[in-house]
């Protein structure tokens, strides 16, 4: 019989593009204000594995990728994509979104999405919100899955999330704060 044990406090991880960098900037900022200090930004990127957004959001789409320097339980990122979606919702013009947020988590066995999207390999949280296993950590790298998503699947992106393990991982060691 295997002994329960509570997980690890993880690293909260966000995707964001718009096709305004301004909005981007403004929603760091308020993202900061909920959730703490942002310890990584990535350089501005283009969201072009797809044109899945382009109708609703226009083109082309800009984006960031943020980590936080304070960590979370696992359990909290339904109620943070819960509020991510307010988020959104204070950005809609014309009914349309301007601003796409992603949180999730990095764990150090895996990277783990939030989305209020059910699919196959998605796992119910509560309240909506379904855990989307993105990538697991096998073999001193994140390594994607047959879902994974084409942008998440970069080799620039895999290692943005295997730099930011390292950082977690140094976190539950007490190296850095």
């Amino acid at each position: 019989m295997s002994a329960p044990k509570e997980a690890d406090d993880v690293k909260l991880v966000a995707s964001l593009f718009s096709p305004e960098e301004k909005i981007l900037q403004e929603v760091i900022v308020e993202l900061q204000a909920a959730y703490g200090v942002t310890d990584w930004v990535s350089p501005p990127l283009f969201f072009d594995r797809t044109r899945y957004y382009e109708k609703e959001m226009g083109w082309p789409l800009h984006r960031r990728f943020v980590s936080f320097q304070r960590l979370i339980r696992p359990e909290a990122i339904v109620d943070i994509k819960l509020q991510t979606n307010e988020l959104e919702k204070r950005y809609l013009q014309e009914g349309k979104r301007k601003i796409n947020i992603d949180p999730g988590y990095v764990a150090l066995e895996r990277l783990v999405l939030a989305t209020g999207k059910n699919y196959t390999h998605r796992i119910h949280l509560s309240k909506g919100i379904y855990a989307d296993l993105t990538l697991v950590f096998h073999q001193r790298s994140f390594q994607t899955l047959a879902w994974t998503y084409r942008d998440y699947a970069e080799p620039v992106v895999i290692g943005y999330f295997n730099d930011i393990r390292e950082h977690y991982k140094n976190q539950l060691r007490g190296l850095n704060g």
